[in-house]
């Protein structure tokens, strides 16, 4: 699973909130690792303000081998917070998508 991370400029700390975030993916999302090619994450400050502290937006795009990407959105008052909101849906909606998959093959 290959995992990418874009931030807006405006983003404070960036090459830690980096490092961390991709942790986060990758243990919240491990198990379904073997299913998913890819997984892209932006993260933005739809505020604008250069000192952050505002709107954060993250958007988490998964590519399911074989399917369309699935898209999910959170908006906090932190980039962490925003981060895990995200991977929470993301959660959510892969175990939904794998699960009908695996009972309709009888799993």
């Amino acid at each position: 699973m290959q995992i990418q991370i874009n931030t807006a400029n405006n983003i404070d700390g960036r090459e830690a909130l980096v490092a961390a975030v991709e942790a986060d993916v990758r243990a919240g999302l491990s198990r379904f690792g073997d299913r998913l090619t890819r997984i892209e994450l932006h993260i933005g400050d739809e505020s604008g303000g250069p000192s952050g502290g505002g709107d954060t937006r993250c958007m988490i795009e998964a590519r399911p081998q074989g399917q369309d990407p699935m898209t999910v959105t959170d908006h906090a008052a932190t980039p962490d917070l925003a981060v895990s909101g995200a991977l929470r849906k993301m959660t959510t909606a892969l175990d939904r998508v794998f699960g009908k998959q695996d009972d309709k093959r009888g799993h």
